[in-house]
């Protein structure tokens, strides 16, 4: 069984999503969808395990060898995005079912089910499959059951980010296609090691500059990278709460393994950091992200909004990691993955037991609530500590080591562009601490209780994660460090 894990890893949430139809009641089909996200979870820690201790893992599907078959390879760089994909999920899915309670009618609790395990298979297929045409087919899968889980929301105005998240994700989607095909046409190969092999020998053509191009800028789509990031802030906001909760945590992640994939494992660092100029590209659209998005955030009205333009910020973080093109930078934006996905799933956790309580998530709608809901605004709280990188948070592990990167490189100057972004964080994180504590209630606003413990428990795992990977870091940082290492082909 073990030897059979790569492909279980995605085929569990694939087969258990059409099953759900079997089981119809929304309690049973929550406890099921849980069990094969907690399953899937377990399968990406035997993974990473075996990665870790004996290397990377090639698995042949329907016995034909690659690259003439399709090749699932699991490596430390795609084994640990899993582990955090996989994981995010299975916590979501604890506060699924008293979450959509008020958010999803009872005859669509099953669908909803559904599409969250097809998007949890998408998203581990794209990062598990060796087979670049298959990382489409997977995305696909994800997206279109993204789309539908969004327009699931309550608010009329989640067709509309549906539709609009629906417009630029096919234009990405599009744009990562024809990357592909322009590959495929030099190479005569889909497989991504074998497409590492073959690519150099015509690097130097326009076609393959050409793919490189239509590739990036589909994932940078994906992504929400400034200033391809209009989609998101709506998704998020208007999207059920345990949807944005889910997204918010993994999504962004799934595209930043797919830029780390191709640039470094298939195009190659001297191709992608010497014949284009994406370093000083990346650099500036990173920076311009966290400090844009940032500012915009300050004047948000909607707790959703703030955090959804704060997420594009952080997306920035991650592109200044990559673009310093050095295991150091690398480690750091791996690392940021990591993190981010503990700081937002606390965040937007909070917010679902917020949502289920007060029914609203305006900033002047938290008014006294610090007195009345103190568990869950103690957690946003400690999540918005460690999204400023206050020490003893992950927050505060990610922006060191992205720190120390830049000083490495003698960019004196980025180390202190990245402090300042932090402090853009202070503000916007600030007015929601105010108005939770230190506003008396709405007059003739009835009086609201805490959140139940089936939402509690999954915000405060989150929340305990936010402190104690910010503590100790060994897990972390060896897996980010190693697999940044082993993408530049350091020796370790």
């Amino acid at each position: 069984m073990l030897v059979h894990l790569p492909i279980l890893q995605v085929i569990v949430p694939l087969i258990a999503a059409p099953a759900c139809l079997i089981l119809r009641r929304p309690k049973l089909v929550w406890l099921f969808a849980l069990f094969a996200s907690s399953l899937a979870f377990i399968i990406s820690i035997l993974l990473l395990q075996q990665v870790m201790t004996a290397g990377t893992i090639s698995y042949e599907l329907g016995g034909w060898s690659p690259p003439w078959g399709i090749e699932y390879r699991i490596d430390k760089l795609n084994a640990f995005i899993a582990l955090i994909i996989s994981g995010i999920s299975t916590v979501v899915l604890l506060a699924a079912q008293t979450s959509i309670e008020k958010e999803i009618p009872k005859d669509k609790q099953p669908l909803f089910y559904i599409l969250y395990l097809l998007s949890l298979s998408g998203m581990l297929g794209i990062v598990t499959t060796g087979d670049a045409f298959n990382v489409f087919v997977f995305l696909e899968i994800s997206s279109l059951s993204a789309y539908s889980l969004i327009a699931l929301g309550k608010d009329r105005r989640a067709l509309w980010a549906s539709f609009q998240y629906l417009i630029m994700g096919t234009i990405g989607a599009t744009f990562i296609l024809i990357g592909i095909g322009l590959m495929y046409q030099m190479t005569g190969t889909l497989n991504m090691a074998d497409l590492a092999v073959r690519l150099p020998e015509v690097a130097e053509t326009r076609t393959i500059t050409t793919a490189y191009v239509f590739f990036i800028v589909g994932v940078c789509l994906k992504l929400a990278l400034f200033p391809l990031h209009f989609w998101l802030p709506n998704a998020y906001a208007y999207a059920p709460s345990i949807v944005t909760a889910f997204f918010a945590a993994t999504s962004t992640k799934v595209a930043a393994y797919l830029l780390i994939r191709f640039t470094f494992s298939i195009f190659g660092i001297s191709f992608s950091f010497t014949t284009l100029p994406i370093e000083t590209m990346f650099l500036v659209m990173g920076l311009l992200g966290i400090f844009i998005a940032s500012t915009v955030a300050i004047y948000q009205d909607n707790i959703k909004h703030v955090f959804a333009y704060s997420s594009v910020a952080q997306v920035g973080y991650m592109i200044v990691g990559f673009s310093l093109s050095t295991p150091a930078g690398l480690t750091a934006m791996l690392l940021h993955m990591f993190n981010h996905a503990l700081m937002k799933g606390a965040l937007f956790m909070a917010l679902v037991a917020i949502m289920y309580r007060v029914g609203s998530s305006k900033i002047n709608d938290l008014q006294g609530l610090g007195r009345q809901m103190p568990l869950t605004v103690a957690a946003i709280v400690v999540g918005g500590l460690s999204l400023i990188g206050v020490p003893l948070t992950v927050g505060f592990v990610s922006k060191w080591y992205l720190v120390v990167a830049a000083i490495e490189k003698g960019w004196w100057w980025l180390a202190g562009l990245v402090l300042l972004g932090s402090l853009l964080a202070v503000i916007y994180v600030w007015r929601i601490v105010e108005t939770a504590y230190f506003k008396a209630p709405i007059l003739g606003q009835q009086p609201v209780k805490e959140a139940p413990m089936a939402i509690l428990v999954p915000v405060w795992l989150l929340v305990s994660a936010n402190v104690y990977f910010g503590i100790d870091t060994r897990f972390s940082v060896e897996i980010a460090a190693s697999a940044a290492k082993s993408l530049f082909g350091v020796a370790q």
